[in-house]
């Protein structure tokens, strides 16, 4: 059985082990065509704690690990850089 995975952007990573992605879908309104975007929030566990805020990570479905946290960090794709 394959895993879903989705690509999205680290919103928050406030809590130990956790992060929240936000991830954007775009789709045409089916009666104007015009391009509509939605965006959902989801929890994701980041065991070594090593996402930033602006990250672009991919995620795939896993066990319920809490009550919101069905996914897990597969891969890091872009690091933010950061400036102080």
């Amino acid at each position: 059985m394959t895993r879903k995975e989705k690509t999205g952007i680290v919103a928050s990573n406030k809590m130990n082990k956790t992060i929240v992605i936000i991830v954007e879908d775009r789709y045409a309104h089916p009666m104007y065509n015009k391009t509509l975007k939605k965006t959902n929030r989801f929890m994701a566990h980041d065991e070594l704690n090593e996402c930033e805020i602006g990250d672009k990570v991919i995620i795939s479905e896993t066990r319920p690990l809490s009550r919101k946290k069905r996914w897990t960090v597969k891969q890091i794709l872009t690091k933010t850089q950061i400036s102080n």
